[in-house]
């Protein structure tokens, strides 16, 4: 039986009658192509991904795993759509805390119209984009049973200033804030969460090895989902946490030249997390607790504390068909 998928942070929602993607119990997650170029492009990048030989085998694990398309009945009731299929990454998750980071600070694609290019613009101006080369696109943090999760609205995630996406970075491994919104941050989990061997820091780092060398793609507006289990962070136990890359809507071919921009960007990540891992009594921000507190939960949806209100699409996972090479023959 498909569903809304319960854990999505950012994009578009299967509710009300839209379109949007849905998840079923065997762990696959549904996203609707779109009707445009998008949807073969999207498509044509997963297969272009699933053979390219120069991929990496330790680093195809960031990526979600792709199982074709299907043709199933769209969530706005439109009838059968194609459907890209793919592994649902809070499959098995109970309460996973999850924050989408889109990567960049440029987000649209030198093929891009200039009307899309301007688009794109303004909200990066908007946002931590510019001056940080990465903004958050959503999150939920799990704070307790009876409280849910706090998660600020899509539109308020995308506007945070660059003091409060440094500030949102730590409360995200933090166990005071879970009762008092108020209260700095202790990134008690930071080295639970971001620090160790498997840690969310070392994988960035292992992704970040590649892209300094990978001249296969371009990758633009671009997210790196992180995820883990705040309740067993709590427990002293494995939080499983992770990394995924996710919306490849406008990925293209690298023609032999580095990806600076997503480099850069993913640079900046690391730089922050490291430095809440060296020092997580010092990243005090100019923006107050009392400050933030209003700033962070005035949002377009408020504070969500339950669960099952809880959504966040795939955003578009797509690539440039043009550029990026295909086989004929589809996998559903």
């Amino acid at each position: 039986m498909l569903k809304v998928p319960p854990h999505q942070v950012a994009g578009h929602e299967a509710v009300d009658g839209k379109l949007g993607p849905l998840v079923d119990e065997s762990g696959r997650f549904y996203k609707p192509l779109q009707d445009d170029e998008r949807g073969s492009n999207e498509v044509a990048f997963y297969r272009s991904l699933s053979t390219n030989s120069g991929i990496p085998e330790h680093i195809r694990r960031f990526f979600p795993t792709f199982y074709g398309t299907q043709l199933i009945e769209a969530s706005d009731g439109s009838g059968l759509k194609p459907h890209l299929v793919l592994k649902d990454i809070a499959r098995g998750q109970v309460n996973p805390s999850i924050m989408d980071v889109k990567i960049g600070s440029r987000t649209w694609a030198p093929e891009a119209s200039q009307e899309y290019v301007e688009k794109c613009l303004k909200k990066d101006r908007e946002s931590s984009s510019l001056p940080l080369g990465f903004r958050i696109s959503g999150l939920q943090i799990f704070r307790s049973k009876e409280l849910g999760f706090w998660k600020p609205g899509k539109k308020a995630a995308q506007k945070f200033s660059t003091e409060e996406v440094k500030l949102v970075l730590r409360r995200f491994v933090s166990s005071n804030t879970l009762n008092d919104l108020d209260l700095e941050p202790d990134c008690a989990l930071a080295s639970t969460v971001y620090g160790g061997s498997a840690g969310i820091l070392s994988q960035l780092l292992e992704l970040k090895a590649w892209f300094e060398d990978q001249t296969i793609y371009h990758f633009y507006a671009c997210s790196i989902l992180v995820v883990f289990e705040k309740e067993l962070a709590l427990e002293g136990r494995n939080p499983g946490a992770q990394i995924k890359l996710i919306d490849f809507a406008h990925v293209y071919e690298g023609r032999g030249v580095i990806d600076h921009n997503f480099l850069g960007g993913l640079c900046s990540l690391i730089k922050f997390i490291s430095e809440i891992l060296t020092a997580p009594n010092e990243g005090k921000t100019e923006v107050s607790a009392k400050d933030d507190q209003k700033n962070l939960t005035n949002t377009d949806n408020g504070v969500v504390a339950d669960q099952e209100n809880l959504i966040k699409s795939g955003n578009g996972i797509v690539a440039d068909q043009k550029n990026l090479t295909s086989t004929d023959n589809d996998v559903s």
